[in-house]
């Protein structure tokens, strides 16, 4: 009597009858079905020289219009703090003491003194330099 093992006479078995399958007619060898290669991946201080991450074409786009935007933006508001707008046109009353040239440093400071006397004087048609008391000027937009 044999020692055999009933277990590895299954086994035997069952893979004859898989190498005789015929894979539906299939003209030429029969071919077993194969697993890919296994490949060995490198971990830990291997690759610590070798990984480079590189950023694909759509990411660096995408950075390229983020920085775009956030550099037009803070364009914007800092051309809005330089540039702001002249104030509109308003009136001041003269107080006692107080002088063309002193009125027109204090409400035009952008412009030089005597460029404000004048546009005073042409914004409300006076020949002179003179105020009094309790006059109401116009001041003018500064350009």
């Amino acid at each position: 009597m044999l020692d055999t093992d009933p277990m590895e006479d299954t086994m035997s078995a069952v893979a004859l009858d898989y190498a005789a399958l015929d894979y539906a007619g299939a003209p030429g060898p029969v071919r077993m079905p194969s697993r890919p290669g296994l490949v060995l991946v490198p971990t830990g201080a291997a690759v610590a020289g070798h990984a480079r991450l590189r950023p694909t074409r759509a990411a660096r786009l995408i950075a390229t219009v983020v920085v775009t935007l956030a550099l037009a933006a803070a364009l914007s508001v800092a051309a809005g703090a330089w540039g702001s707008a002249a104030p509109d046109p308003h009136s001041v009353t003269v107080r006692s003491g107080q002088t063309l040239s002193e009125i027109a440093a204090r409400e035009l400071p952008d412009l030089p003194v005597g460029t404000a006397v004048t546009r005073i004087q042409l914004a409300n048609a006076m020949s002179s330099s003179q105020v009094d008391a309790g006059e109401v000027l116009v001041i003018p937009a500064a350009d």
